[in-house]
């Protein structure tokens, strides 16, 4: 499976080493590696537009995000390329932390972990070539890339809004948001001819 997708597969295995490591050895390194934007922009330690990527909060954190990119991850860089799904991910990464930098800037003690962000781009990388596949919530239900893709944009903005509010908390729905948007952006910009293919595919 991973034979023509070596970075997937370098990614599955890096990501679980660190924040395995992390989770069961090393608690300490969470703090050290999180995104934390008063540690980026007061501290100058922008490492940590990487490094969040690669420490989880939790076995359960950890496991969805790896098995979304067991099965996105090698669809995507099959089409891409191994290159450009490199840039895909990680350009989806620093875009998700970028946006959530920009809302975040002044919580002191915002801190946030997982790949949630690159992953959210890989989806939607996928869904440029791959409107109508089913994406199965809950790994029950299904319904078409396409309708995924749009209805995660509009509940990441509801939910954003709402936990400024003070009504919600605890997930990083920015760093979605934007990462969604870098993967889609990213992919458009590196293969062209994918924007083609969405619409071929939807009827345009």
């Amino acid at each position: 499976m991973f034979y023509d997708t070596p970075f997937t597969l370098f990614l599955l295995l890096i990501t679980i080493l660190v924040s395995g490591y992390t989770l069961y050895q090393d608690q300490s390194l969470l703090s050290k590696l999180a995104f934390k934007p008063r540690d980026i922009l007061h501290g100058g330690q922008w490492y940590r537009m990487l490094t969040g990527g690669f420490v989880h909060g939790s076995l359960g954190h950890l496991a969805f995000n790896m098995i979304t990119l067991f099965f996105f991850g090698p669809v995507v860089e099959a089409r891409l390329g191994s290159l450009a799904f490199l840039l895909v991910y990680f350009g989806s990464e620093f875009s998700a932390h970028a946006l959530t930098l920009r809302l975040h800037r002044d919580t002191p003690g915002y801190s946030a972990v997982g790949a949630s962000g690159a992953i959210a781009g890989l989806v939607f990388s996928f869904c440029l070539f791959r409107p109508f596949e089913n994406i199965y919530l809950f790994f029950a239900i299904g319904i078409p890339a396409w309708l995924f893709a749009l209805g995660f944009v509009v509940f990441s903005t509801m939910a954003m809004r709402k936990r400024q509010q003070g009504a919600l908390g605890g997930i990083a729905h920015e760093a979605h948001l934007g990462g969604a948007i870098g993967g889609l952006l990213l992919t458009i910009v590196l293969k062209p001819e994918a924007l083609r293919i969405f619409m071929g595919q939807i009827g345009f």
